[in-house]
């Protein structure tokens, strides 16, 4: 069945994941897969998404600030993309593919900075208070591991990415406790294995959301 015909809601999936997961390079195979399946999908990312999101990425990933503000900025650039991309798609029935969302923040500003959790929940009520992602895929890899990735990829790195590797394995546990707390939406995926194999728990996964 073709779900953007269908006259319904679409779906929301979103992909998470510390820096090096590998996450970014498996969306592309999510959003064919959905469009093989008939869907229509729009793929977007945080922060970012909206021509206002990019300047305020451009910011959030290059320019040092203060926690809070940090906080802020994502959930600023967050508002602007459901009002003008995530929300639209959805009602319009088709399926949003997004790389990151507010479990990122949750896992690097909370877990990873020490935003206080409550400030985090009164933000995320605020800004989307009946908006949950369908789906979020947690790409998970040791820190460690993610690190040597990074630094094998000839590129150059933002000031996430240049973090310590404790800071990065406090962002993978952050990650895995919003996982434990909500199971039925957070589907935790080990990233560290071929992507033959993660791409194949991908589709298994994918396929239960179709049905």
């Amino acid at each position: 069945m073709n779900h953007a015909q269908s006259g319904s809601r679409g779906r929301f999936i979103t992909c998470e994941g510390i820096d090096g997961a590998g996450k970014s390079s498996h969306i592309a195979t999510i959003v064919e897969s959905l469009r093989r399946r008939g869907v229509a999908v729009v793929s977007t990312r945080e922060p970012g998404g909206t021509a206002l999101g990019e300047k305020l990425r451009a910011l959030l990933l290059h320019e040092t600030m203060h926690l809070e503000t940090e906080a802020l900025l994502m959930f600023a650039a967050r508002r602007e993309h459901i009002a003008r991309v995530i929300e639209p798609a959805l009602a319009r029935g088709d399926w949003v593919v997004c790389d990151r969302f507010s479990d990122a923040t949750y896992a690097y500003q909370s877990g990873g900075r020490g935003l206080d959790p409550v400030k985090f929940a009164q933000l995320e009520g605020w800004v989307h208070p009946l908006l949950q992602p369908d789906l979020s895929l947690l790409f998970d890899l040791p820190a460690a591991v993610a690190a040597r990735r990074i630094a094998e990829q000839a590129r150059d790195r933002d000031r996430f990415e240049m973090e310590h590797v404790t800071f990065h394995e406090r962002v993978r546990l952050a990650y895995l406790e919003r996982a434990r707390v909500a199971p039925q939406r957070i589907t935790v995926i080990d990233a560290d294995q071929s992507p033959e194999r993660v791409s194949k728990q991908i589709e298994e996964r994918i396929s239960t959301l179709c049905l």
